[in-house]
């Protein structure tokens, strides 16, 4: 604990001694960061707010209110939906979103009114499985290669990206 300033002493005179006597003693030598450059100041007010859901792995939605949260999820559902390989699976994560709409329109209204509209299970489904059909399409084979020699090749053939391309 530090001593009370005493009087007839300056405020910066006494605090600049307190801080060289520290330093005289060593009490900054072993602090964390010690010969790092500081970090750029940043103008952002939330900056710590996204710095905090890093460290803690939540997703942006934990902060935003229920009508918002689930606003987002169903916007961001058919991407999410994407990346899952079996049709139960992809039936549980909407029965899940749909459960969190009931309950952000059954609990209290905090922030907007939730608006958000059911998410049709079986709609949803059949888009998930045309993206899946659509995905595992195999590319259209190449053409077989033209017999007798090299022949020109014409611009049309090419398509649009090589033309007036030079090598």
């Amino acid at each position: 604990m530090t001593e009370r300033k005493p009087a007839g002493v300056s405020f910066e005179s006494w605090v600049e001694r307190q801080l060289r006597e520290a330093r005289e003693r060593g009490s900054f030598d072993d602090l964390p960061g010690t010969g790092k450059p500081l970090q750029p100041a940043s103008f952002d007010e939330l900056a710590w707010v996204r710095e905090k859901l890093r460290r803690e792995d939540l997703p942006v939605t934990a902060l935003l209110p229920p009508a918002l949260a689930v606003a987002k999820e169903v916007e961001d559902l058919p991407e999410r939906l994407s990346r899952e390989r079996s049709e139960v699976r992809v039936r549980a994560i909407i029965a899940d979103v749909n459960a969190r709409i009931d309950a952000a329109r059954r609990g209290p209204q905090v922030g907007p009114p939730v608006r958000t509209r059911f998410v049709d299970v079986e709609a949803a489904v059949a888009g998930w499985r045309e993206a899946v059909a659509a995905r595992s399409t195999p590319p259209p084979p190449m053409p077989a290669p033209r017999r007798g020699g090299a022949q020109p090749l014409d611009a049309s053939s090419m398509g649009t990206a090589y033309v007036g391309c030079r090598s």
